[in-house]
């Protein structure tokens, strides 16, 4: 599990993330930057709606990929306009708690664009996790044949 890293001269971050984060070895997840589209198409105006939805999508390629939550060690977050990061930070408010329950949250860049793919989406969300390696199994020790 990835190991948050603050710097001792830092401060708090100033949200939910951390100052970055150590993963150890494993397989390397990228998730391209989900939008909030439903799977039936389905664009929600409201810029909160569409940062869950994104959420929830970025959730559903780390599962495909055999990662969970804990797993992702990098967001990057992109809005359409600066006067959506409240509704943004309030959306991650909602849901962070239960994908990071111990509060151990990725990293994630924040930046403001002038538009994305499609005039109506107002945010776009990557992530990059890493998948552990699985535990090798022993295997049991061969049998000695009894001498008698």
């Amino acid at each position: 599990m990835p190991k948050v890293v603050t710097p001792r001269q830092f401060g708090k971050p100033l949200g939910l993330y951390s100052h970055g984060m150590l993963a150890p070895g494993g397989e390397i997840l990228v998730v391209a930057g989900q939008v909030g589209v439903g799977r039936e198409g389905r664009v929600d105006s409201d810029v909160g709606a569409q940062t869950r939805q994104a959420l929830e999508n970025v959730r559903a390629v780390l599962e495909a990929g055999g990662c969970r939550w804990r797993d992702v060690v990098r967001l990057q977050t992109f809005l359409t306009s600066a006067e959506d990061i409240p509704g943004f930070m309030q959306a991650r408010q909602e849901v962070f708690p239960g994908y990071f329950p111990d509060g151990a949250y990725p990293p994630n860049t924040l930046l403001v664009v002038s538009r994305l793919v499609r005039p109506e989406l107002r945010v776009e969300i990557e992530a990059m996790a890493v998948r552990p390696r699985p535990v090798a199994r022993r295997q049991p020790a061969p049998r000695r044949k009894s001498r008698r």
